[in-house]
């Protein structure tokens, strides 16, 4: 269910820490069973604030969607995405985050959607996102909102290996459960 009282607005030049904020947060309490906890605590506080200073500061048409989701006017999530030079899978939706205390709000819901708003009019098709596995909580929010599984890839965070599962999905489909509660 989606609490009225989330609301979307796009990120502007003067969001940069606060966004990072949001990611590190996000990341330390995900991925806590995942990176090694000084990596967590140390590392990306810093490489979040660089990484988020740098890519707000690039022009609006240049940065692709960056939302931030807010309850009560204070922030509780963000969603970034983008168009990928390689359109195999369509819009990259590269970060997806809801603070813990506010998750089953309805804000990732709000997000997905206005990013596949966004990637439709961009005249995508598909959309996909990467989701390491061991979250079994982000995996389970993505299958149960109609993504389909569509491959592993492994990399690196920081020097941590990791393997990521990739999502796919129509952006111009509704949820099935969605479907289904209009009828």
């Amino acid at each position: 269910m989606t609490d009225s009282r989330i609301l979307l607005r796009s990120a502007s030049a003067k969001d940069p820490a606060t966004i990072a904020r949001l990611h590190t947060m996000s990341w330390q309490t995900a991925y806590g069973e995942i990176l090694p906890a000084d990596y967590l605590h140390e590392r990306v506080p810093r490489e979040h604030e660089s990484h988020w200073a740098s890519y707000m500061a690039r022009p609006a048409e240049k940065r692709g969607l960056v939302l931030i989701a807010e309850f009560a006017g204070e922030p509780v999530g963000f969603a970034s995405a983008e168009k990928m030079q390689d359109p195999e899978y369509g819009v990259l939706l590269d970060c997806l985050h809801v603070m813990k205390a506010f998750q089953g709000y309805g804000a990732g819901k709000l997000m997905i959607e206005a990013v596949r708003t966004w990637a439709r009019t961009s005249g995508e098709s598909r959309m996909y996102l990467y989701v390491l596995v061991g979250n079994h909580r982000a995996i389970d929010f993505y299958e149960r909102n109609g993504w389909q599984y569509a491959g592993l890839e492994s990399s690196y965070i920081g020097k941590t290996p990791v393997v990521d599962r990739r999502y796919v999905i129509d952006t111009f489909v509704a949820h099935v459960g969605e479907a289904m509660a209009r009828e």
